[in-house]
């Protein structure tokens, strides 16, 4: 297995950078079940950061692309599950994706709750406000 930080994945997803891009679908495109790419949560919230802010993604485009990204049969994210939870907060604009994957992350743990001053965040499941 071979990590894969957030730039190799934005080059390979947004095909923008004519040097980057295809070394980026060369490194994505060797990857087998058996040598799979691993993604870290840190590497999705940035991705889906730089998509949003850099990019002007909307949420449901956003949502799209992880669901293609959990769909890899080559690609191995962590706490897949949880990614997916917070995705799904994007496909219904429910919240922030940060914010869902949060929650999630909180529930994976045993967390009864998380506590939070943001109002937003605390309409998604999992919060509780302060």
């Amino acid at each position: 297995m071979i990590g894969l930080d957030t730039n190799i994945l934005v080059r390979y997803l947004t095909q923008d950078d004519r040097i980057q891009s295809p070394r980026a679908n060369y490194i994505i495109d060797r990857l087998t079940e058996a040598q799979p790419g691993f993604i870290s949560i840190v590497a999705v919230v940035e991705t889906v950061w730089v998509l949003d802010r850099v990019y002007g993604l909307s949420n449901h485009e956003i949502a799209r692309v992880i669901e293609r990204i959990l769909q890899g049969d080559t690609l191995v994210v962590q706490n897949e599950q949880e990614v997916f939870t917070a995705m799904t907060s994007l496909k219904t604009d429910a919240g922030s994706f940060s914010d869902a994957l949060i929650a999630a992350l909180g529930g994976w743990a045993g967390c009864r709750a998380t506590l939070t001053f943001d109002r937003k965040a605390a309409r998604l499941p999992g919060f509780e406000l302060a």
